[in-house]
């Protein structure tokens, strides 16, 4: 049979019958979601890499077994062509991110340098390889945010939320930031045919969350129990968000990699929206306490969406669907902080 058929297509009847392992890279594998996503495709039977620079998980959290991680700064363009011209990645997540808008007010040039400049530096080394290798053709899932929509999710409700066409406002650095790198991903299949989806992906946490809402909290739930405290130092609890868990987040990525549609955006989101003040009722419920708050100004932004969600019409209808409730999300970050805090097994 290999007389008729051309190589890309041998490579695909091969891939179709699992005898070639199918090449991942992740950027950003020491992010919340990244860490889970390199455990989750070498589960479903991708060959995986993935690069990290200043992690914000502990890295030895992550499952390693049959995943390479390395250290790459998706800044050093020459690094990063040199990688992508050797290994050839079937499978590009693109996570690797200044992901904090508190930190964008105080640093706007890093944000845009690793946002904007990173990207462009991954799709030149990408184009670079095809011009090297004609028949090189990877799918790219860049994960952009919901901070792109901005001011613009003002004129709409729980019951009218926002598609991937929603106006593009962001209010803060990290939301510009993003904006920019959405429209980099949308311009480069335009202009060059490298195929990508962009992800407009709205609040997401899970275990080894830092620096949210909901990793924050539980944390120092963990350490008010230790110390036999209850009071709960605490942000804007009024504003309404809806929360998925990064390891949702990781099963529609892996579905966008293979039957999203190059060029299109699509916003990932959880379907249940709740007052932030849910967050502090849900650790109470699991844990037993009832806190007195403690309201600190240093945890409100100086610009923030009072709605925080998304519609996902388009990304359901590839067969995607959220399976954690956040009671079980925020749970499961109460078990991690217990483990990482006081030593207890995971259950």
């Amino acid at each position: 049979m290999r007389l008729f058929l051309k190589k890309k297509e041998w490579n695909a009847y091969n891939l179709f019958r699992g005898l070639i392992m199918v090449k991942a890279y992740v950027t950003g594998a020491g992010g919340i979601i990244g860490s889970h996503l390199v455990e989750y495709l070498h589960k479903l039977g991708y060959e995986v890499k993935g690069s990290y620079y200043t992690p914000t998980v502990d890295l030895n959290d992550i499952n390693k077994e049959g995943v390479d991680l390395f250290e790459l700064d998706v800044r050093d363009h020459e690094k990063m062509k040199k990688f992508i011209n050797e290994y050839l990645p079937d499978k590009i997540f693109h996570l690797a991110a200044q992901s904090r808008p508190t930190e964008s007010w105080e640093d706007p040039y890093y944000t845009m340098d690793v946002n904007v400049k990173g990207t462009v530096g991954l799709f030149e080394a990408i184009k670079a390889a095809k011009k090297d290798h004609p028949e090189y053709d990877p799918m790219v899932v860049a994960i952009s945010s919901s901070a792109i929509y901005g001011e613009a999710l003002l004129s709409y409700s729980p019951d009218n939320l926002p598609k991937e066409d929603c106006a593009l406002l962001p209010l803060h650095p990290y939301g510009v930031s993003k904006a920019a790198e959405d429209l980099t991903c949308f311009q480069y299949f335009r202009n060059f045919g490298i195929k990508n989806a962009r992800v407009r992906l709205f609040n997401c946490t899970g275990p080894r969350k830092i620096q949210d809402i909901t990793g924050d909290f539980t944390k120092r739930a963990v350490e008010l129990e230790m110390k036999g405290d209850n009071h709960l130092v605490v942000g804007n609890l009024s504003a309404l968000r809806a929360i998925i868990d990064a390891r949702d987040v990781c099963v529609a990525l892996e579905i966008l990699s293979r039957k999203g549609v190059p060029g299109e955006a699509y916003n990932i989101c959880s379907s249940h929206i709740f007052k932030m003040s849910h967050v502090v009722e849900c650790i109470e419920k699991i844990m037993g306490v009832k806190y007195e708050l403690v309201l600190d100004p240093k945890l409100l932004r100086p610009a923030d969406e009072k709605l925080y969600a998304g519609n996902c019409d388009k990304m359901k209808a590839l067969g995607w669907k959220e399976t954690y409730e956040y009671e079980q999300t925020v749970r499961d970050c109460i078990d991690y902080w217990r483990y990482k805090l006081e030593g207890k097994k995971l259950s």
